[in-house]
């Protein structure tokens, strides 16, 4: 393996002042956490030898522990400093991953309102084909209220309509967003670029809660497109449609 020199600052005092700390290491191995952060500035070397460079015998700056909930580390991290005492402190990787998570909260809450306003101009054609459909069936629509049918129930035609298209386009959207996640999940083909993201691939995680507010959102995005076209369609002249007609 390569031979690399460990150099830390602040070693040992000397006439010429504060000498760092250096010492030659050679690299057996290496790993890949998947963190970008990690992987370029993490090395493993032995205790003693970490030891004797920190001029730190039989001492430790700190021990991490691994939990098997990750959602309780706070808690238990809480506990540990209670039964040990001070000076020692617990630091979570919550705490240690402040920015990362802060940054990922920031870009979902983007992601969301690009995705609201793609599907805002998806409902604008759903609403100008309805419009383009009232137009095209004035005369259906004036024989039918001709017959007896009220505003409401000539409204309910154009609402439905509007909606099954929009439901039936979520329903295919789901479908193919939850195969590209279940294909991203099994087989890792999007690289990122390592020193913009803090990961190397692409992570896919579903969520539930996810999923229903965009399903909602969009469907009611939907509805609400329908609304003017139907309101239109149910304020139509039956008279001036047959004599324009």
């Amino acid at each position: 393996g390569h031979l690399v020199s460990l150099v830390l600052p602040g070693g040992a005092s000397s006439s010429a002042g504060m000498m760092p700390a250096m010492q030659r290491f050679q690299v057996v191995d290496t790993f890949s956490s998947g963190l970008y952060e990690f992987d370029k500035a993490l090395a493993y070397v032995a205790l003693p030898q970490a030891q004797k460079m920190l001029r730190m015998p039989g001492s430790i700056t700190g021990i991490e522990a691994r939990v098997s909930d990750i959602y309780n580390a706070r808690a238990i991290g809480e506990v540990l400093v209670d039964r040990l005492g001070f000076p020692y402190l617990a630091q979570d990787w919550m705490q240690m991953n402040h920015n990362l998570f802060s940054a990922l909260k920031l870009q979902k809450t983007v992601m969301f309102i690009i995705l609201v306003l793609i599907i805002i101009v998806a409902a604008f054609n759903i609403a100008s084909t309805l419009i383009m459909m009232v137009m095209e069936k004035t005369r259906d629509i004036a024989i039918l209220k001709a017959m007896g049918a009220t505003d409401w129930s000539i409204k309910k035609i154009f609402v439905y309509k509007g909606l099954v298209i929009g439901t039936v386009g979520t329903f295919f959207g789901l479908i193919a967003g939850f195969l590209l996640c279940l294909i991203l999940s099994s087989y890792q083909f999007i690289e990122l670029p390592r020193d913009v993201y803090f990961f190397t691939t692409l992570p896919v995680d579903l969520e539930f809660l996810d999923v229903l507010v965009i399903t909602l959102s969009t469907i009611g995005i939907c509805f609400f497109a329908t609304l003017y076209p139907s309101r239109k369609a149910a304020r139509l002249n039956p008279v001036e449609a047959f004599r324009y007609g």
